[in-house]
C-alpha cells in the first residue's frame, strides 16, 4: 500500500490535473516560472529575518535609552 502524504493532499485538492502530472513524474513546463518563484520566496524570508532582527535591535535601543534617561534622574545630574 502506497503512503499519501499530506503535501500530496494539498496539491490535489489545488488541482487535480497537477496531482496527477506529479504522481506520473511529468516535469513541470514551466520551470523558469518555478525558479524565479522560489528565488522570489527566499529573498522574502531573508527580508523577514533581517526586519525581526533590526524591531529587537530598535526595542534593545528603546530600552536602553530609558535605562539610562532613569539613570541620570535619579543619579541628580540634572539638578
Amino acid at each position: 500500500m502506497r503512503v499519501i502524504r499530506a503535501s500530496e493532499l494539498v496539491t490535489y485538492v489545488y488541482c487535480h490535473r497537477a496531482w496527477w502530472y506529479q504522481s506520473e513524474n511529468i516535469p513541470s513546463a514551466n520551470v523558469a516560472w518555478l525558479e524565479a518563484g522560489h528565488a522570489m520566496h527566499e529573498r522574502h524570508g531573508r527580508q523577514v529575518i533581517v526586519s525581526g532582527l533590526m524591531r529587537l535591535i530598535g526595542f534593545g535601543l528603546i530600552l536602553t535609552g530609558l535605562a539610562v534617561a532613569a539613570a541620570v534622574l535619579v543619579s541628580g545630574w540634572l539638578g
